[in-house]
Order: structure tokens, then C-alpha cells, then sequence
């Protein structure tokens, strides 16, 4: 049994950092306009996209929290990360498609294309300030804390500063390239790390389902829970977790942004049917294992918390403990560099894009860096190799830094900018949660109080033709403004509904918004919103010529089977 942090293991953490930060900045260099920076250049491949999804999904808290849920209260909280199949399908029919052929940079772009620059400024906003107050922030803080069980010793805000500094320099200088990338690498380590632990923890029960099963109570492995139950009743399974699902999977920027990175529509159906699978794998390799731990680590009580940590330090032997390790700053680091990428996005393209052309007459310039470099420059770009970037870092990094915060187009340095400054409220931020207590637990449930407008809007926006600009806006203001007075009811006790009910109710309410100021005002232009809503031809398009086993389709249906095997096994 391993009972602490060897040498070895401080090292592989150590070199994950430096092999990170590296290749953040040698991407850097090849990061030269506000496409790249955003978009990758449009270039990612399917593997890539799917890495990358499933990383910037998977945080510490995820972590953490799955297996943590698991051995306290059962396994139906798993229910949001192997149903994801059902959202991504939705966007790989028609989402996925739609996005592509509007050549957008942020969601809410799309919806001032769909509807006006009204709904696509309030969106916008909300993003913004829920990916860096609570993902960005919470992300720093549940990492931070992670750490902290293992390094006791550790300061809290110094751990949040040097995550933010690590995820928000990389992300900067390299833009959502870095991010894809970085996430392909910390996906792997996060799969392999959590598959051998789940290995050493099944040998330790004789590779026994029976001795899995010896000790937990009745129902522990069922997801389809009374009314009664507390974590996660089952019509919130009808009522809320799917909307939820497509919020996230369908108009979340931070994830959506490397769909929009994509080559074009194959590849990027193709990654999000790749997410879908890989999202089946934490069931087996997180929640599973945290039931496991009742066997192996009782006596935990309700502290479910400390069983991943406490299974780690006891299961794995030295230098596996570094792997891990490394694979849960992985998961911390790829939700901290997706939300810092996005809000940047948002920050440059919905507002100071606009801002700038109105200002000047004229586009933010996206040109590429002028053609003919200095002889001197150009000689310095190609000695500037992996290992010569490391040694910059090293010796002489304010002036590689400055250099590289500099270079390219106006929109590239605007969003580097940008996301040096979002990373360094968030890392402000992060430590004064602690002083929050339970709040925070509650401000986790806010999401589902912006969730519902958005769904319909965007959901049955893509359908309902007759919806306009106002029915969108008022849907927006009026559905937010009715979840913050279902949240406080809750909070004062006087509702008693399970949050997942009410995102079932407030999107049945928003759609009856949405439709009843649509009717009320003057129907939108045919030819305008053609573009941007739902026909037959976007289920097909960019299949053309490709073999049945290519097909996205034949994926979605073995995905189905997937989760429909799952649901029977551990109804």
C-alpha cells in the first residue's frame, strides 16, 4: 500500500506541466490571427474534436464528485454522463450542421443571424459571466482543493494562481489549437490513469461482482430512482436532464468551440458521435469504482469526497500515484482552458468586434502578419524548436511572452489580451468561494435557471419558423427572470420541487413564451432565416459517397443501443 507522495511522483507531475506548457507555446507560434486563435484555423480532425469534448467535460469535481456520489448515495448520478449520447446525437443531426454552414465563431452569433443582435448580446453576457465566476472559478477552486488532499501543506490561492497562470498562458498564446490539443494528451492520461486504478481496486475484490455487490445497499446501482429520492427522482431523468444535456452539448460555447473548429461537417460529426461513446467510459472508470470503495474503504460515512483521494493513495503503487495525479490535473486544467478560450471568444467577437466597427467604419483586421518577416526574425522562428522553447521559458521568458502577446492580428492580440485578464479575475475569485460555504452548491443550480430559455430559443427556434426576433428576446428576459424566482422560492423553502422539475416546468413555460410573442409581432423573413433553421437536407449533408460504417448515422444507432443496454442493466 502506497501511504504518500514519493519523488517519483512529484517528477511526472512536474514534467506534465513543462510537456503542457510546452506545447502551448510552440503552438503559439504558429498562431497568428483571430481564427487560429479561436477556431484552430477550422482544422481539427474528428479525434481531435472527440478528445478534446470529452476532456474540457470531464473537471476534478466530476472526478471527484461521481465517485464521491457513488459511494454515499449510489450510481444515478452517472445518468448525466453516459445519456450525453442523446444531446450530442440532437446536435450531430441538426446542430452540428447548422453551425457549420453559418461560418460562426460564438453561438450567440448565431443567434443575431437567427433572430438579432438583441438576443445574441444577452446570451452572450450570461455566458460570459457563468464561465468565469463559476466554471472558470469553480473549476480553480475544486481543483485547488482536490490538491490539498493530497498535499496538505499546500495554500489555497496559491494553487488556484499557479493552475490559472499555467492554463491561462498556454490558452492565450495558443488559442483553442493549444486547448484541443493539450486536451487530446490529458484525456488519454485521465482515461488510462482511472482505468488502472479501476483495475487495482477490482483485483483487491478477487475480480468478483458478487463481492462488489456484497456490500452495498439496496438500490445502490439502480438509476431509476422513486419520487422520494432526494439526489435525483426519475422524472427529473424525463424533465430535466435531457434539456440540460442539450444546453450544454448544443449551445454551450465552451464545448461547441471545437465543433466549430472543425474541417468541415464530417469530421465533426464524427467527434461529437466519438464524445458519445467516450462519455459511456466514466461509468465504469469513476462511478463504478467509487461503489467499489465500500468494499475496500469503509467507514467513510457521508464523506464520499475523500474516496477518490483515499483510493488512490491506497490502491496504486508509487509513480502510478504521479499518473493519476496528473490525470486529475488534467481534467482541472482542460475545463479551465476551454471556459478561458470561450469567454475570450465571446469578449472579442460579440463586443469588441462590433464595438471596433462601429468605431472605425471598418473590420477588426483578421489579415494574416505581414508576408515578408526580417531575415533575422524569420532565422529565430525556425531555431525556435520544442526543446529551444523550454530553454526561452527558462531563461529568458518576459521577452518570449511580450513577443508572443504581440504577434499577429488585431483580433489575436485582443483575445490574448483578453484571456490574461479573464484568467486573473477568475484566480482573484476562486479562493474567496470557501467564504461562500453552501452558496456555492446553490450557485451550481443556477444553470438551470438560465437553461430553459435557452433550450427553446434555440430548440424549437431551429423548427418553429414563424418564432421572431422579439419572441426570442422577451423568452430570454422574461424565462430568466421567472428561474430566479423559482430558484429563491427554493431557497426559502416555500417550493420544495426538485431543480430538475424545474427545468422541465420553465422550458414548458418559455416555449409558451416564445410562440405568444412571435404571434403577437410580425413574422420573420423567409429568405433571412433559411440559413438558419431546420430542413430535411441537414440530417444528410456531407454523407454523400461515404460507406454505411462512415456513416454518422450508424453511429447515433449503435450509440442508442449503447445507453438503451445501460439504462436495462442498472434500471
Amino acid at each position: 500500500m502506497n501511504t504518500g507522495i514519493s519523488t517519483i511522483d512529484i517528477s511526472i507531475i512536474i514534467i506534465y506541466f513543462i510537456v503542457v506548457l510546452g506545447i502551448g507555446f510552440s503552438i503559439a507560434r504558429r498562431t497568428k490571427t483571430g481564427d487560429d486563435l479561436f477556431l484552430g484555423g477550422r482544422t481539427f480532425g474528428w479525434g481531435l474534436i472527440g478528445l478534446s469534448l470529452f476532456a474540457s467535460n470531464i473537471s476534478s469535481s466530476t472526478i471527484i464528485g461521481l465517485s464521491g456520489a457513488a459511494y454515499t448515495t449510489g450510481i444515478v448520478n452517472s445518468v448525466y454522463e453516459w445519456l450525453s449520447g442523446l444531446p450530442l446525437i440532437i446536435a450531430a443531426l441538426i446542430f452540428v450542421p447548422l453551425y457549420l454552414r453559418s461560418r460562426i465563431t460564438t453561438i450567440p452569433e448565431f443567434l443575431e443571424k437567427r433572430f438579432d443582435r438583441r438576443s445574441q448580446v444577452f446570451f452572450s453576457i450570461i455566458t460570459i459571466v457563468m464561465s468565469i465566476i463559476v466554471d472558470t472559478a469553480g473549476g480553480l477552486y475544486a481543483g485547488a482543493i482536490v490538491m490539498q488532499t493530497f498535499f496538505p501543506d499546500l495554500v489555497l490561492w496559491h494553487v488556484t494562481l499557479v493552475l490559472a497562470l499555467v492554463a491561462g498562458i498556454y490558452t492565450a498564446f495558443g488559442g483553442l489549437r493549444a486547448v484541443v490539443y493539450t486536451d487530446a494528451i490529458q484525456a488519454i492520461i485521465l482515461i488510462f490513469g482511472c482505468s488502472v486504478l479501476t483495475y487495482m481496486m477490482y483485483e483487491r475484490l478477487g475480480f468478483s461482482w458478487a463481492n462488489v455487490m456484497a456490500n452495498v445497499p439496496e438500490g445502490h446501482f439502480s438509476v431509476v430512482r422513486p419520487l422520494s429520492d432526494e439526489t435525483l427522482p426519475w422524472p427529473g431523468l424525463l424533465l430535466g436532464v435531457p434539456f440540460l444535456g442539450f444546453w450544454y452539448w448544443s449551445t454551450n460555447q465552451y464545448i461547441v468551440q471545437r465543433v466549430l473548429g472543425g474541417r468541415n461537417v464530417r469530421h465533426a460529426r464524427w467527434g461529437v458521435m466519438l464524445a458519445g461513446f467516450l462519455k459511456i467510459i466514466p461509468l465504469f472508470i469513476i462511478v463504478i469504482p467509487g461503489a467499489m470503495a465500500i468494499s475496500i474503504i469503509p467507514g467513510l460515512g457521508e464523506n464520499g469526497d475523500a474516496v477518490f483521494p483515499r483510493a488512490v493513495m491506497e490502491v496504486l503503487p508509487v509513480g502510478m500515484v504521479g499518473l493519476v495525479l496528473a490525470g486529475l490535473i488534467s481534467a482541472i486544467m482542460s475545463s479551465v482552458d476551454s471556459t478561458l478560450n470561450s469567454a475570450s471568444t465571446l469578449v472579442v467577437v460579440d463586443f469588441i468586434k462590433p464595438m471596433q466597427e462601429k468605431r472605425t467604419g471598418k473590420a477588426l483586421d483578421s489579415n494574416l502578419i505581414e508576408k515578408s518577416a526580417p531575415k533575422k526574425e524569420v532565422q529565430r522562428e525556425k531555431d525556435t524548436s520544442f526543446i529551444g522553447i523550454i530553454a526561452g521559458i527558462i531563461t529568458n521568458p518576459i521577452r518570449m511572452i511580450i513577443r508572443l502577446l504581440w504577434s499577429g492580428d488585431e483580433a489575436a492580440r485582443y483575445g490574448r489580451i483578453t484571456t490574461l485578464i479573464l484568467m486573473t479575475i477568475a484566480a482573484i475569485w476562486a479562493p474567496m468561494i470557501v467564504h461562500f460555504g453552501g452558496l456555492w452548491g446553490y450557485l451550481q443550480q443556477m444553470f438551470s435557471i438560465v437553461v430553459p430559455p435557452i433550450v427553446v430559443i434555440f430548440l424549437v427556434g431551429v423548427f418553429y419558423k414563424r418564432g421572431n426576433a422579439d419572441g426570442a428576446f422577451f423568452t430570454l428576459l422574461i424565462g430568466t427572470i421567472l428561474g430566479i424566482v423559482l430558484f429563491v422560492l427554493a431557497q426559502l423553502k416555500i417550493s420544495g420541487l426538485h431543480y430538475t422539475y424545474n427545468v422541465g416546468i420553465m422550458v414548458g413555460v418559455s416555449t409558451i413564451l416564445f410562440i405568444a410573442f412571435s404571434l403577437m409581432t410580425a413574422p420573420p423573413s423567409a429568405e433571412k432565416i433559411a440559413d438558419y433553421t431546420f430542413s430535411k437536407d441537414l440530417i444528410s449533408d456531407g454523407m454523400e459517397g461515404l460507406p454505411w460504417y462512415k456513416d454518422y448515422r450508424f453511429h447515433a444507432v449503435l450509440l442508442m443501443a449503447l445507453m438503451g443496454y445501460i439504462l436495462y442493466l442498472f434500471w
